[in-house]
């Protein structure tokens, strides 16, 4: 992902003032934020938050698709309001996704009316990818949880009960995401389906996100960047 948006970035007439990634071998104390506008972070889960905090003492605002840390959100949101910081959070940052997230509430506002309809979720990914479920899977089921009465929450790899929605998680060889809702009967099956050809979608999304970032303070995420705030 940080070469693609490497890329994207340069593309657009931005220039990029570091890079830290360990595969690169870089000395992270030598690694310079100054006359930087934004920070884009795509790392793991076990250092998202001390890379925020990182960036928010210096006084830099953060884009950040990396998921698996958001038990700490918490955390995040009072770092946000401590240094008066700016940060934009996505688990997924393509467009296609994110159109597809606003489907996925109707549809499962539709369902409330259907109740020999159950549902499911399916996430294929890279075999480098470490957390399972996806985060846009998880975001996923909280859409279809706001707006069915019946499902509470979601459960990885298994049936689980009646109020809990089933997220099934695959990992494949060079799969940039594919994310399925599965609404199935005993007679039918509905399907609403979104799959990533590369990462440039998600990549370009970043870079977007970074630009609306530049001076603006609080939490954000795709729904301010695409407006698609419910009005």
């Amino acid at each position: 992902m940080g070469r693609t948006i490497e890329k994207v970035a340069v593309s657009r007439g931005h220039h990029i003032q570091s890079i830290s990634d360990p595969t690169f071998n870089d000395n992270q104390e030598n690694i310079s934020i100054n006359g930087a506008d934004v920070a884009i972070e795509f790392t793991k889960p076990a250092s998202a938050i001390m890379n925020y905090s990182a960036c928010f003492k210096a006084g830099l605002p953060v884009v950040s698709g990396t998921t698996g840390w958001l038990h700490n959100w918490s955390q995040l949101k009072e770092m946000v309001e401590l240094h008066n910081a700016g940060f934009f959070y996505a688990s997924n940052f393509s467009l296609g996704v994110n159109i597809l997230h606003k489907v996925n509430e109707v549809l499962a506002k539709i369902m409330n009316h259907q109740p020999d309809y159950k549902v499911h979720i399916e996430e294929i990914h890279h075999t480098e990818k470490e957390d399972a479920p996806s985060g846009t899977a998880i975001s996923l089921s909280h859409g279809i949880e706001n707006m069915h009465n019946s499902y509470h929450s979601w459960i990885l790899d298994n049936q689980g009960s009646i109020n809990e929605i089933p997220i099934y998680a695959k990992r494949e060889n060079k799969v940039p995401g594919t994310h399925t809702i599965h609404w199935k009967s005993d007679i039918d099956e509905i399907m609403i389906k979104h799959e990533a050809y590369s990462r440039a979608g998600f990549a370009t999304g970043a870079v977007l996100a970074a630009e609306f970032m530049i001076g603006r303070r609080g939490i954000f995420s795709m729904d301010e960047l695409l407006d698609m705030k419910q009005r």
